[in-house]
């Protein structure tokens, strides 16, 4: 529990036997200044992994959900139907390159009256080489872009982030794969949910390699599904905005 609210944090993850356990142990070590545990409820989704992701996230303390569709929204989406009732529920990798202690900095901004708090790896300290360059670039771009289609200044699309529950409903997210990032903050920005960002820190990963910056697949594939989701959007607002207006016309 954080300042009064409860708090649970998913973690989706795929082929992270290394790196879950610490990430796991780390969320749960974190303590309020009572002594009561800051995160509530834990649950890591094993996203079809074939290493032994689930068994080293249990041995950690986490409840785990299996998924054998692959997609980090679908991962997301699978944790959350499990997840117990909350107040705010805290999204962050299970590949290390966070750092679980700053999570008190990103829900300080929900007690500061955020509905969406983003941990901006651009704001924060970054080790050489935690990301790649198309990584860099692709993140630009997209932010570039929501600022040019909706005149919101936004520095990264981290996944290191915290919503209030209801808002969070509120978004109806969709995406399975990996425009479900994006697709949070644009649709948080298209309902006027207040959003804010917070300096947070980036790591390379201690084991493994990136399902996203590491294979040039998985930079083209995140850049495609990123920048299609942010597209789409766009022009479904508009779609329903034409539509509400010739409803009207009509109705005269």
């Amino acid at each position: 529990m954080f300042d009064g609210m409860k708090v649970g944090a998913i973690v989706p993850a795929c082929n992270e036997e290394g790196n879950i356990g610490p990430v796991v142990e780390g969320l749960l070590s974190l303590r309020e200044p009572g002594g009561r545990r800051l995160v509530d409820d834990l649950v890591v989704c094993d996203n079809a992994s074939t290493d032994s992701t689930a068994t080293e996230a249990a041995r950690a303390g986490a409840r785990v959900a299996n998924e054998p569709r692959p997609g980090y929204g679908q991962a997301c989406l699978t944790a959350m139907a499990q997840l117990s009732p909350v107040d705010a529920v805290l999204f962050i990798d299970g590949d290390q390159s966070f750092v679980p202690g700053q999570s008190s900095r990103l829900l300080r901004g929900l007690s500061e009256g955020a509905d969406l708090v983003i941990g901006s790896r651009a704001l924060g300290r970054a080790e050489a080489g935690a990301m790649s360059a198309p990584q860099m670039l692709g993140n630009r771009v997209a932010a570039m872009l929501i600022r040019l289609l909706w005149r919101r200044t936004v520095t990264d699309l981290g996944p290191f982030r915290v919503i209030r529950s209801d808002a969070l409903e509120r978004l109806g997210m969709q995406d399975r794969a990996y425009g479900w990032t994006v697709e949070m903050q644009v649709r948080a920005i298209q309902l006027g949910l207040r959003i804010a960002e917070v300096p947070v820190d980036t790591r390379c990963r201690r084991y493994g390699r990136s399902k996203v910056g590491g294979t040039i697949r998985g930079v083209v594939g995140a850049s495609a599904g990123i920048l299609s989701t942010i597209v789409g959007l766009w022009l479904r607002a508009h779609m329903e905005r034409d539509g509400r207006a010739s409803g009207v016309r009509e109705g005269k």
